[in-house]
């Protein structure tokens, strides 16, 4: 069987941290795991070169298109054709409309239909976002209505696209994300990044619904009995990352007090990760949330908020808060400074929980996925 995977996300660098780590570890994945059917991965000429093979039953294929445009639309579907493959394997909802080779479509979240604020975030004049967001919105349709199997990434997102979409429950398949931390702390120094102990952590990317903001307010009301204690931001640095800082500002945190880290390695991120006394997560949407179990995986405790896949995902190995309460956040940052042993217990428990997301499960579910929904009579 001949698999494609449009793997133009590839790589956290090029397709950011959440869409870029999972296209990237699940093909490092599937060389490992799967020696019998063959893989055309589909790269664009920023990672055409970043994505290793180790499997010969791999190959890649350049294809200058970029995603979200017309030229996906226009180009895609005749490189796919030309590669004759069985089955395509898309990691985001962004297919190519006119392409007639049968496919899985892998469904992060819905966050564009769910928050309001996120569907309205853009930096375009407000009659292109129009139009874009019509566009997602097609194509999204066609994603889910047009695939041969849809795989979520957490029962969070299967329930929302039950909720959003007339399919059947059998036409998706929860396949959870795996957990590799990073590594390579010993060769980054806090100093180097500006940093002081104690600091509290959050890693991820600005956007409305990461609800950042909370995470501020929070730690501006921590400042007022806490002399000492640092913020470290660590995500990449875009217009939401200019509000924040924004934002900052207006609320009166001191500026040696924060750090924003921009598009951290994933040395540097192991580096935070192993000095931090807490990590929040104060997301009111999220797909699955890597980033708080290799926190877990390092052993620092996770304060996260009590809203979408989080309690799913983290169970009973963090603290959780409102997404909205800043007060109950800034007493759990409290604890995390003054009464460390009241995090104790959930040390050893985070670590196995971590431990318990393997992108080898991951996949071997979608190697079971394509075998079940090809198309073999190509």
């Amino acid at each position: 069987m001949r698999i494609g995977i449009d793997a133009r996300f590839y790589g956290p660098r090029v397709g950011g941290g959440g869409l870029g780590r999972y296209t990237e570890e699940l093909v490092t994945a599937l060389q490992a795991v799967d020696t019998e059917n063959e893989y055309v991965l589909f790269l664009g000429k920023e990672n055409m070169h970043e994505c290793r093979i180790t499997n010969a039953k791999f190959t890649k294929r350049m294809v200058d298109v970029p995603w979200y445009s017309l030229a996906e639309q226009t180009q895609m579907p005749r490189h796919i054709a030309l590669a004759k493959v069985n089955i395509m394997h898309y990691p985001h909802w962004n297919i190519p409309m006119f392409s007639r080779v049968p496919f899985v479509v892998t469904i992060h979240d819905l966050i564009l239909l769910e928050d309001q604020a996120s569907a309205r975030a853009t930096t375009q004049n407000a009659f292109v976002h129009g139009i874009k967001s019509i566009a997602h919105r097609l194509v999204l349709e066609a994603a889910i209505h047009r695939s041969k199997h849809i795989v979520a990434i957490s029962e969070y997102t299967k329930r929302s696209i039950l909720e959003h979409f007339r399919v059947p429950a059998g036409k998706i398949s929860v396949v959870h994300n795996g957990v590799r931390p990073p590594h390579g702390a010993e060769t980054v120094s806090l100093e180097s990044l500006g940093i002081d102990e104690p600091y509290i952590l959050s890693v991820g990317n600005a956007y409305p619904h990461k609800n950042i903001e909370t995470t501020l307010l929070a730690f501006r009301a921590l400042c007022d009995s806490d002399a000492r204690t640092m913020l470290v931001l660590a995500g990449k640095r875009d217009m939401f990352t200019k509000k924040l800082e924004a934002f900052v500002r207006e609320i009166g945190i001191p500026q040696n007090r924060i750090r924003f880290i921009d598009t951290p390695s994933d040395a540097v991120l192991a580096r935070l990760y192993t000095s931090a006394v807490l990590f929040v997560i104060a997301s009111r949407i999220e797909g699955f949330g890597i980033p708080p179990l290799e926190a877990l995986a390092f052993g620092v405790p996770v304060a996260a908020s009590r809203a979408s896949s989080l309690p799913e995902v983290l169970g009973e190995t963090v603290r959780y808060f409102e997404p909205n309460d800043a007060s109950a956040l800034t007493a759990l940052m409290r604890d995390a400074m003054h009464r460390p042993e009241q995090w104790e217990r959930f040390r050893v428990p985070g670590m196995r929980r971590a431990e318990g997301y393997s992108w080898k499960k991951a996949a071997t579910a979608m190697r079971d996925v394509y075998r079940n929904f090809a198309d073999r009579r190509l």
